[in-house]
């Protein structure tokens, strides 16, 4: 690994080629055992990241160490619960006693939505989307600043969605918690940067993986890309390249936005 610093005292930076590149540094992500979480790791490690993977399923999670092996950076696989801040703030600790450190972190994991009408949907059901997918962002962020903070630099990418910012039906609990991980983003982003962390977002459209192949399949499938401008969804391994500029120094001066990767969709 190279070991290049630049004004931020943080190692890395884009290649000759202005691709930009993470050779030495530690970067976390978390639901990186399936679809776009799974993706974006690869893209992270491709670009020369040591990474950590978080994920609640140990297996999903080997089989992507297995994966990234010979990638040239290290892996470490943490299994756990965002949802659980004790379990965080472990994970955070074994990064940190593993590289000494943590430059970026991607908080992928969440609770894919589910079509239910509005005035169907249970406290019980309200209540898991909200503690994984805002909660567990929230404590993700609380628990790697701490370190970026100490460090004075860090980058913090949080998955959100294009339905932070546009209505769809019967995913009024998903939507919720998007629409606060970017408020979240944007509060942070504010109260951080002028001690070196930046903190931005990242919406996905709509992306073919395993999990979102049931709703694109389906009744809903066609009125999806109807939707979408560039006439087709997105695949999973579009979305690395954003990940890996928002976890770079390519972007240092870029800090509390959003980043819409979407094929148009929010352009209508």
């Amino acid at each position: 690994m190279t070991d290049t610093t630049n004004a931020t005292g943080a190692p890395g930076g884009a290649g000759g080629s202005g691709v930009p590149r993470l050779d030495g540094k530690t970067v976390w992500v978390t639901g990186a055992g399936k679809g776009l979480g799974r993706a974006m790791a690869v893209a992270l490690s491709r670009a020369g990241a040591d990474l950590a993977v978080t994920a609640r399923t140990a297996d999903d999670l080997e089989r992507l160490a297995s994966e990234l092996a010979g990638h040239g950076g290290k892996v470490l696989v943490l299994p756990a619960s965002v949802a659980d801040p004790a379990a965080v703030g472990a994970a955070v600790g074994r990064i940190t006693e593993w590289t000494g450190r943590l430059d970026a972190v991607v908080n992928c994991a969440g609770v894919s939505p589910h079509f239910t009408r509005s005035e169907q949907v249970t406290d019980e059901a309200w209540r898991q989307v909200l503690d994984v997918n805002l909660q567990g962002t929230f404590s993700c962020c609380r628990e790697a600043g701490k370190v970026m903070l100490a460090q004075g630099y860090g980058s913090i990418v949080n998955v959100s969605s294009v339905h932070a910012s546009t209505g769809f039906e019967r995913i009024a609990a998903y939507a919720a918690s998007k629409g606060g991980v970017e408020a979240l983003t944007r509060s942070l982003a504010v109260e951080w940067a002028p001690r070196g962390v930046r903190v931005n977002a990242l919406a996905p459209g709509y992306f073919r993986t395993d999990l979102s192949s049931g709703l694109l399949d389906s009744q809903w499938g066609e009125r999806i890309v109807r939707a979408i401008p560039l006439g087709r969804v997105g695949e999973a391994d579009e979305l690395g390249g954003a990940a890996v500029f928002l976890a770079s120094d390519a972007s240092r001066f870029v800090t509390g936005t959003t980043l819409t990767v979407d094929g148009g969709w929010t352009a209508r």
